[in-house]
């Protein structure tokens, strides 16, 4: 196959398999054996495009016209390769640990569970490789549509309150500002296509461009940039696999890859700092990423505790985009790739101990890790990699982050990403900490037993924890990848 006719694979594929897994409803053995080979193909046929475009190919498909002067069409180039291989590749994980959370816990409605699962990463593939803004709104739309049903999955009062306030939120923050910024943008430049450089420098005033600025970060909903940030930890009513799609595998991930993909393929960075239109969000994000921090501090229940985590972690990418230096753009990139594989760690293990013990607060968890070594272990895998330590991918995208910042003559951010690790220690290891070292309530050590969740789960678990080092060894590959973004088109 020609790597046009992959990347239509890559795209459609995951959406063409709901066919076969609603025809498998009856047989549930089937339904997750599609789902789970799905997955693989669609890992193998997006990680088949990666050597070439890190070699400077840049693959296109044909282009669609819908109307005048708007096209549906794809194209891969740097950062939508990684975003596509995260998606890709945690899928089939999320895939394994889906088998033993859903069973485990006996959860309803499991047919349409993966049903909406793939449309969702098909979604998110067509995200990454879309050619232009009419492109990636329309799969940004869908991938909001197809995820509503598993944030309300379970179908209670406070699922269907907070299926609402996600939908609302995500379709209302894309129709009020989103699709007004894409429309000026198209009045402005005359096109739409993602190109290098930006299609905006020196088509209005400085006041304009910052203004167009805002209506696109504060419209990318699912970045969770603050005050629009709501809709995630109302979200946790999901169960934890869907939890984990939203923070780690499509959702929150499309939202900021969406902003650094604006910022770059349509502002382009040297006018945002020509005209100083980026200033105002580096304190904006840094306020999101320090607030969110302090809030999560505050939280005993797990779920939530993380979601606000996620909301952080988001702004370390909008912040790094803000900058705007070419490292630091790069360290917000790499920040997609290891904040997906630590926080779906962290999310695999709360579902874990939901599954196996049913607890779901912070304060519930003294002596879990005696119950559950392996699980807990994972998470202090994942709490590292997040908090930044080696060597654990987070290390080097906030490494790269701060060095772009200090190009850009920013010690400000450095600080700002220094406290925030300082936080993330104060909100995740404690956990840890309370789990090891005190005693389960009501128990002696010679009364404990080990019991862990589903095998399934376990798997799953240690797959992403183990992911989380590999990628600390695999930064400068990715790196390099990622640099494409700003290489000359004689290189290309």
């Amino acid at each position: 196959m020609t790597d046009a006719q992959l990347v239509t694979l890559a795209v459609f594929l995951p959406a063409l398999a709901t066919v076969p897994i609603s025809l498998a409803a009856s047989r549930p053995n089937l339904r997750e054996a599609i789902s789970l080979a799905t997955a693989a193909t669609t890992a193998v046929v997006v990680l088949s495009l990666v050597p070439g475009v890190i070699a400077g190919a840049r693959p296109e498909t044909a282009r669609f016209s819908i109307f005048a002067g708007i096209e549906l069409g794809f194209a891969v180039e740097p950062l939508g390769m990684l975003f596509a291989s995260v998606a890709s590749v945690l899928w089939v994980v999320n895939t394994i640990y889906s088998i033993g959370y859903m069973r485990g816990n006996g959860e309803p409605r499991q047919t349409s569970f993966y049903v909406c699962f793939a449309v969702a990463i098909s979604s998110a593939i067509g995200i990454a490789f879309s050619a232009n803004l009419f492109t990636l709104f329309l799969f940004y739309e869908i991938l909001t549509l197809s995820t509503y049903p598993l944030v309300a999955h379970r179908g209670d009062e406070e699922a269907r309150s907070g299926g609402r306030v996600y939908i609302l939120l995500l379709l209302g923050t894309s129709m009020v500002l989103l699709l007004p910024a894409i429309i000026a943008t198209s009045v402005l430049a005359g096109t739409l296509d993602f190109t290098q450089g930006g299609i905006l420098a020196g088509t209005a005033s400085p006041v304009i461009i910052a203004l167009l600025l805002a209506a696109y970060m504060f419209g990318i909903g699912k970045a969770a940039l603050m005050p629009l940030h709501f809709w995630l930890p109302a979200a946790m009513v999901a169960p934890t696999p869907v939890s984990a799609l939203l923070h780690a595998v499509a959702v929150v991930k499309a939202g900021v890859f969406t902003v650094v993909k604006v910022i770059v393929y349509v502002f382009g960075l040297d006018t945002l700092t020509g005209i100083g239109a980026n200033e105002w969000l580096i304190y904006v994000a840094s306020a999101s990423l320090l607030l969110s921090s302090l809030i999560a501090l505050t939280r005993d229940n797990l779920k939530a505790r993380l979601a606000y985590s996620t909301v952080s972690q988001l702004a370390y990418v909008t912040l790094g985009a803000a900058v705007a230096t070419t490292t630091s753009v790069v360290g917000s990139s790499l920040h997609i790739a290891m904040h997906a594989a630590g926080k779906i760690t962290l999310f695999f293990c709360a579902g874990a101990i939901y599954v196996a013990h049913h607890k779901t607060e912070v304060s519930q968890l003294d002596g879990i890790g005696r119950k559950m070594p392996v699980t807990m272990a994972a998470f202090l895998v994942g709490s590292l990699s997040i908090i930044g330590m080696p060597p654990f991918g987070g290390m080097w995208s906030k490494w790269l982050l701060g060095l772009g910042a200090l190009d850009a003559g920013q010690a400000f951010v450095v600080a700002v990403l220094m406290l925030s690790s300082l936080l993330s220690v104060g909100y995740l290891l404690p956990i840890v900490a309370r789990g090891f070292f005190r005693p389960p309530p009501g128990e002696t050590m010679e009364e404990v037993k080990v019991k862990e969740a589903p095998t399934a789960c376990l798997i799953a678990l240690m797959i992403t924890a183990t992911l989380c080092v590999v990628l600390f060894f695999l930064a400068g590959d990715m790196q390099l990848l990622l640099e494409g973004m700003f290489a000359p088109p004689a290189q290309l």
